[in-house]
């Protein structure tokens, strides 16, 4: 098991996670204990202690990833997220083919409406 910066899942999907957000340099990796990627205070992927990786997609492309890829929306916590679905860990381990998904997630959280900060 991985822990690095807290992350208690495992190593090889934590590397493959790592690879994938590097290839867009102006994305940081957040969070420490589950893996993460935002934009304006939008989630887009992340990586559970298991090592699934979830990305947000919108619906036409959703559906044509589920399809694709005889995937799933993701569940965490007996709730179903309907914009998230599971990257199979084949493709987990395909960053060129992965790639243009996780653009397309981006892409698609950067044209949501930023959420409202908290300061406290």
């Amino acid at each position: 098991m991985a822990r690095r910066n807290g992350y208690q899942g495992p190593a090889d999907a934590l590397a493959q996670y790592e690879m994938l957000v590097a290839t867009d340099p102006s994305i940081d990796r957040k969070g420490a204990t589950m893996p993460y990627t935002s934009i304006n205070g939008h989630m887009f992927s992340f990586l559970d202690a298991g090592g699934l990786l979830a990305l947000r997609l919108p619906d036409d492309a959703r559906k044509s990833f589920l399809e694709t890829y005889d995937s799933v929306l993701v569940e965490q916590h007996g709730r179903i997220m309907k914009e998230y679905v599971v990257v199979p860990d084949g493709l987990l381990h395909n960053t060129f083919e992965l790639r243009p998904w996780f653009e397309r997630s981006r892409e698609y959280v950067s044209a949501l409406s930023p959420k409202p900060t908290r300061r406290g």
